[in-house]
């Protein structure tokens, strides 16, 4: 059994944005059993433009499971943000999970946002300054969230869903100085604490598609501007007691992950 999973981020909507991906998205309940939003749904966290994104993405027949990114912060309304999606039917995750009965099993998705601190060798500590102190315990607590979140949920098929990044490798493409504000390596850590199948995230819009983490989790960048693409689907199953994960363009050829 194989349960389908479509993910994008970073899609930034306003009102001129409204109906661009809507043709595509119409043809969901085909395709995917579910649809995750990384992140950076608005352009900068009005109530008015997550009413624009309540439109594009409410009503598509298939749930519809987001974690909010940065720009969607960037007005303090996130009440308001978060507030509209959920009227739309959308479930937004911070630092909580929910399980999904699937036709293929049950899917449970955990979610946080995230944050940045950079990665092993190259990353922000927990010492100096009470500014760098609060930076980084920001960036654990974000990750102890997810961390207890995944490891909460009774599932057959396990996913992690964020904005930030949660391993370098889908950052290549991205400058090296801005890597510390691109993700952290306490998420990949996260994740690797429990069984998951599958890390989706966004907010590199010049990184790239495919990384790993340390104990071999697949981590795929959905952030429009990289998948290039209304959405991604990710087939997974539980052949020989494995995930299986494949991937598939929205209206493309299926591609076997490397």
């Amino acid at each position: 059994m194989v349960i389908r999973i479509a993910a994008v981020g970073d899609v930034h909507l306003d009102q001129d944005v409204v109906g661009r991906f809507r043709p595509a998205l119409e043809e969901l309940p085909g395709n995917a059993d579910v649809l995750l939003l990384a992140g950076d749904l608005t352009r900068h966290g009005t109530e008015a433009e997550a009413r624009c994104v309540a439109q594009e993405f409410g009503g598509l027949g298939v749930p519809v499971i987001a974690v909010l990114g940065n720009h969607d912060h960037q007005c303090d309304q996130v009440p308001q943000v978060i507030g509209a999606l959920e009227e739309a039917g959308i479930i937004v995750l911070e630092g909580s999970g929910v399980v999904l009965d699937c036709p293929g099993g049950r899917l449970g998705v955990a979610g946080v946002k995230g944050f940045g601190g950079g990665f092993a060798g190259r990353c922000a500590s927990d010492f100096g300054e009470p500014e760098m102190k609060a930076f980084v315990r920001t960036t654990t607590d974000s990750a102890d969230r997810l961390g207890e979140a995944l490891r909460s949920l009774d599932c057959d098929v396990l996913v992690a869903l964020t904005h930030y990044s949660p391993v370098p490798d889908t950052l290549a493409g991205e400058p090296l100085e801005i890597y510390p504000f691109l993700g952290c390596y306490q998420l990949g850590q996260a994740i690797d604490a429990a069984p998951t199948a599958l890390a989706l995230h966004g907010h590199a819009h010049h990184g790239s598609e495919r990384g790993t983490t340390p104990g071999g989790v697949r981590v795929r960048n959905v952030a429009h501007p990289v998948i290039k693409q209304a959405y991604s689907i990710f087939h997974l199953g539980d052949h020989l007691d494995q995930p299986q994960v494949s991937g598939i363009g929205a209206g493309g050829t299926q591609q076997p992950w490397s």
